[in-house]
């Protein structure tokens, strides 16, 4: 009779063993991070929306990199054309940068930019900016 026991116990040791192995090794990653990008419409016009230029002046970036090559100037209330995001880690940060088309072509930081999704709201809010 011991010996049908003993040979489950032979077998369901070792299978338990593993089964913990596979599920600790799934454990989550610490510096893992999900990004979930704005909603685009790529199929349905050129541009992901229009950018307005919030400082008084600043610099257009070669890269998505504050200390690339610059590209040019553009001044507060500018409008130009937002043609790509990327999201950029910075350490233990994590930066967006547009590429945008104005005159110039080149990146901006997305903190320097208003992004809006149609070119009416951009001319209205680079005119009240004006003001």
């Amino acid at each position: 009779m011991c010996f049908p026991f003993f040979k489950v116990v032979d077998i369901a040791i070792p299978s338990t063993v593993v089964a913990l192995i596979i599920l600790l090794s799934c454990a989550r990653v610490k510096d893992s991070f999900s990004i979930i990008p704005p909603p685009t419409y790529p199929l349905s016009r050129s541009v992901i929306g229009y950018g307005v230029i919030v400082p008084s002046y600043t610099n257009l970036s070669s890269a998505p990199d504050s200390t690339s090559f610059s590209q040019g100037y553009m001044r507060r209330g500018t409008i130009v054309n937002v043609l790509e995001r990327k999201a950029v880690r910075k350490q233990s940060a994590i930066e967006s940068w547009v590429f945008v088309e104005g005159g110039y072509k080149g990146w901006l930081n997305e903190e320097e930019v208003h992004i809006y999704d149609y070119e009416g709201q951009a001319i209205t809010a680079s005119d009240a900016m004006s003001q």
